[in-house]
């Protein structure tokens, strides 16, 4: 059983969602021992960003008349979506910025539906996958910023609504605490959303490894 495992954090040595996602994973090897990880970093390893509108538009152009960056585009389109549908299980580790999905992230998603094409819908019925999620501030209810959070919405309705993933979420907010003064005073509530969304990462890698 294979786990294909993608990071969208652009500071990967301080990335808090790299820090859960690499307890879910531990969970999952250990679970799995010597089972294989493929990994894709897409904050350090960033794809083309005219790569998309290359892959979509080749697939309005006669064949032989495509250009070679749109081939090349195609290309690249089918290795991500063979990459993702060729795993038993995924995790993805996405924080939120800027209060929506960054665009090194949305690339990776539009490849995928240009290289899936049609059968994009049901990319991933029923394949077990973690989404682990992050966000520096405080976006829930009777917040100010509540409604703010546009990437979580859209992810789940990638992943679970559109490519039909047997989805668990992963969440942790106020990941700014500890260094803003401005969130001084949310500094223990921080500490205790932590600790809860480390141990949802455990039990989170135990279940995706054992269905």
């Amino acid at each position: 059983m294979s786990l294909f495992r993608l990071d969208a954090s652009i500071m990967p040595a301080t990335s808090t969602s790299t820090e859960l996602a690499d307890v879910l994973e531990a969970e999952w090897s250990a679970t799995r021992p010597g089972e294989p990880v493929v990994r894709r970093h897409l904050g350090t390893d960033p794809l083309p960003a005219d790569a998309w509108t290359l892959a979509a538009t080749a697939r309005f152009t006669p064949e032989s008349e495509r250009t070679p960056a749109q081939r090349d585009a195609l290309a690249l389109a089918a290795d991500l979506t063979a990459e993702l549908t060729d795993a038993d299980a995924v995790l993805l580790a996405v924080p939120l910025y800027n209060f929506g999905v960054s665009q090194h992230f949305k690339t990776w998603v539009d490849l995928i539906i240009a290289g899936a094409g049609p059968a994009a819908n049901g990319l991933l019925k029923n394949k077990p996958a973690a989404l682990v999620t992050v966000r520096g501030g405080g976006y829930g209810p009777g917040t100010p910023r509540e409604g703010w959070d546009h990437s979580t919405p859209y992810l789940r309705r990638i992943l679970s609504d559109m490519w039909q993933a047997d989805l668990t979420v992963i969440e942790r907010e106020l990941t700014l605490a500890a260094t803003n003064p401005a969130m001084e005073s949310l500094k223990d509530l921080a500490a205790q959303l932590h600790t809860e969304a480390l141990d949802a990462a455990r039990h989170a890698g135990r279940a995706l490894a054992a269905k």
